[in-house]
């Protein structure tokens, strides 16, 4: 079956539901068509993502989703030559529902099923639309789950060389926005706050820690106990200073995220870099990499903002690559939440 359809250029339909967003998208030829998303609100009241309110979402929206992207780009499923999912990393329940319902339509058509590394996906977000990163490149990721630095030598090549021990820095950003009093997701509230303030205001600690990996889990207690003391003699602190604690706590994390950067840069001696994720919508980063690159004589690159976030299109650019080396999955793979490259 495999051998029929690596015959010709590949037309595939992508899934991604990993999270708290059902998305679509077909890719043709290596040219990625279309990336329809379906985000769910309902966790807003919750203050973050409820794994069994995610999954039911995902459920209602994967049908009309898949729908749209097919209709979207001109096609009907029996010109589909494979269909991918994300296998991992991610909630088990939302994993479930795409994996399931890409299983099933493969196996009705008959043919191929691709199963992707949502954090591989992230990288290869830089191939949906050139400027394309040259190889080897060094790319940092960060998502509100993830924070790692690999190294990059081909599509389906990369190897982690750096990762955070506690929380990533979409968690710190988003649990720091939560003691400021910001609803959820807080992260690109404090970012919007942020563009306010000053800066230098404040300082925070960074924690240290060796080689190129990360923690970030120390700030974010300086944050708490910062608010704490402060509060203690000025009830409003908070309200008349949020701008510049906003713009001093981003200044913060971007800084200790660009140190571990700059230190891989050295180490590989690349420069190529490139950022993507969640967090890489993030005006100071992409500001400050475009500043950093400027006087590192980098050659930087960050995805557009639609695929960033949580997409199906980094699906699809993934299954494509992955289709065109013949790495197939069967109808026995399942859904890994911990899936790790």
């Amino acid at each position: 079956m495999c051998s029929l359809h690596m015959a010709k250029a590949p037309t595939i339909l992508a899934i991604e539901s990993s999270c708290d967003e059902t998305s679509a998208a077909v890719v043709h030829q290596g040219k990625v068509l279309n990336n329809i998303i379906a985000t769910q609100s309902i966790h807003e009241n919750y203050g973050g993502v409820v794994p069994e309110l995610a999954s039911r979402a995902h459920q209602s929206n994967i049908v009309p989703v898949v729908d749209e992207a097919l209709k979207n780009a001109g096609i009907t499923k029996n010109n589909l030559d494979a269909i991918a999912f994300t296998q991992g990393p991610g909630l088990l329940g939302a994993l479930l529902v795409g994996t399931s319902f890409a299983k099933a339509m493969a196996l009705a058509l008959d043919i191929p099923l691709i199963a992707v590394d949502h954090m591989q996906a992230h990288v290869l977000a830089h191939f949906i639309e050139p400027p394309y990163p040259e190889f080897p490149f060094l790319c940092l990721t960060v998502s509100g789950g993830h924070t790692q630095i690999l190294l990059v030598r081909s599509h389906l090549d990369m190897q982690v060389v750096g990762r955070t021990r506690d929380d990533a820095v979409g968690e710190a950003f988003d649990k720091i926005a939560k003691l400021l009093g910001f609803p959820y997701p807080g992260g690109p509230l404090l970012d919007q706050m942020a563009g306010k303030g000053n800066p230098d205001a404040y300082e925070f600690p960074q924690t240290q820690v060796d080689g190129l990996d990360f923690s970030f889990s120390g700030i974010k207690t300086a944050v708490l106990y910062f608010l704490r003391d402060a509060l203690k003699s000025n009830e409003n602190f908070v309200e008349q200073q949020l701008a510049d604690i906003c713009a001093s706590v981003q200044k913060t994390l971007i800084q200790m995220l660009f140190q571990k950067l700059e230190a891989a840069a050295n180490k590989f001696d690349i420069s190529e870099i490139a950022v993507a994720g969640g967090v890489s919508a993030n005006s100071g980063l992409r500001q400050g990499l475009q500043e950093l690159a400027r006087s590192r004589n980098w050659q930087s690159y960050i995805p557009e903002f639609q695929y960033c976030t949580d997409n199906a299109a980094m699906i699809a650019i993934t299954a494509h690559f992955k289709y065109l080396e013949g790495q197939f999955a069967d109808l026995q793979t399942g859904p890994n939440p911990r899936l790790a490259l």
